[in-house]
């Protein structure tokens, strides 16, 4: 379908042309006045694709319609135990979980598994322990498995937890190795899940220690650094109820979890200071940032200060080229997969000959950008038309959207 470009608000002077598809790029926030404007102004059946940053099923309710030409893309819950961790969260809070929600459980449950091997609160001991309790060779564990899990660990065995997002498997960079995609659509007040693509071979890499000190009877010190409020509040609050959820499954075993929680207001600052303090209180590993604008300047810190930080939501590509000595890991896969991802969904299932993009100003945005159009345009074939900024909290959208959907 084609795109509108032209004066804002009079139709007759609406020019055809312009992409086939345009992606947005951005959080829910700022997508309900995207979409207020887009409906108001340029709507004319133009396809629409967004990423797991804009699945809020709430959004069309936000912007009264139903955003019936929007498909989303979003790492997908691919683990072999995810349906153990879905009636995990089901039976505790009675609703299916959502985007992320897994990957903070798996993050958790690792951190912990981590730290339980490691003997004792030290963030370069914990580190080394990471994947030896995460990657293939040792007695696998599930989410439901936890206590026995901890159990393992503090013998000195090795083990392989299992997880409900991925296999929870990290290669040499702390990536995880395989990894599978959602397509999905805004359908009955949620969204609905209408295909999965998977990638990744499940290789994993990287150092790891040769051996568990373990031990019992003592205090496992983690955090989560995630947003309960500001851009990503929503999506936040529930991946904290899937971190609390993990931290609960090692009750019963002779651990005492002390799991700290601190809000990033979705904001850069307010991560840096929050993460700071939890640094300074001792904690040896964070569950956080979830976005890639919180994440990328908070490595510097944890990393500085030889503490583990496991996002379970930062996608951005720069994340894997971070200088971080390997104190970074994340269960989320990387936006070199979703780029590709939401370029071939384009081509294929939207019959796309160009596109258009209209991103967030910050890593997660710029970079998720660049790599769908690389991909768009070298693995499909297409043109990309328009690649369009914008900065979060605006009052209005409608110059970026007249620039993003222009011929």
């Amino acid at each position: 379908m084609a795109g509108l470009a032209g004066c804002i608000g009079d139709e007759s002077d609406v020019t055809e042309g312009g992409p086939d598809v345009l992606n947005v790029i951005g959080y829910p926030e700022s997508g309900i006045q995207i979409f207020r404007d887009y409906y108001s102004n340029y709507d004319n059946g133009t396809d629409i694709i967004v990423p797991d940053g804009l699945q809020d099923g709430d959004l069309p309710g936000e912007v009264d319609n139903e955003m019936e030409n929007v498909i989303g893309t979003a790492p997908a819950s691919e683990g072999p135990n995810e349906d153990a961790f879905n009636d995990l969260y089901e039976d505790e809070f009675g609703d299916s979980p959502g985007v992320f929600n897994s990957h903070t459980f798996d993050a958790v449950a690792v951190c912990t598994l981590a730290n339980i091997a490691a003997g004792d609160n030290d963030g370069e001991a914990i580190r080394d322990q990471m994947r030896r309790v995460a990657n293939p060779d040792g007695d696998e564990y599930g989410p439901g498995d936890l206590q026995e899990a901890a159990e393992a660990v503090a013998d000195g065995d090795e083990i392989s937890y299992q997880g409900a997002s991925s296999s929870v498997t990290f290669d040499d960079i702390g990536d995880p190795a395989d990894a599978g995609y959602d397509v999905w659509e805004f359908a009955d007040g949620g969204t609905e899940t209408i295909d999965t693509v998977a990638f990744g071979d499940g290789n994993a890499g990287g150092e790891m220690a040769d051996d568990s000190p373990g031990g019992t009877g003592r205090e496992i010190m983690v955090a989560m650094l995630l947003p309960e409020t500001g851009d990503l509040g929503e999506l936040g609050s529930p991946m904290i109820q899937a971190g609390e959820l993990a931290a609960a499954q090692f009750e019963g075993t002779s651990f005492e979890i002390d799991l700290a929680i601190e809000d990033t207001e979705t904001d850069e600052d307010q991560t840096i200071s929050n993460g700071g303090a939890l640094i300074d209180a001792g904690y040896p590993a964070i569950v956080g940032a979830a976005s890639s604008g919180n994440s990328v300047p908070l490595v510097g810190e944890t990393s500085s200060a030889n503490v583990v930080q496991c996002s379970p939501a930062s996608t951005a590509l720069s994340l894997s080229q971070v200088d971080d000595d390997d104190y970074f890991f994340r269960t989320a896969p990387s936006d070199l997969l979703q780029g590709q991802v939401m370029a071939q969904v384009s081509a294929e299932r939207l019959d796309a000959d160009t596109v258009g993009t209209l991103y967030v100003n910050n890593d997660y945005g710029q970079q998720l950008s660049e790599q769908y159009v690389s991909s768009f345009t070298e693995d499909q074939g297409g043109d990309a038309l328009n690649e369009v900024s914008f900065e979060p909290e605006q009052g209005s959208y409608t110059g970026e959207l007249e620039s993003a959907l222009a011929e």
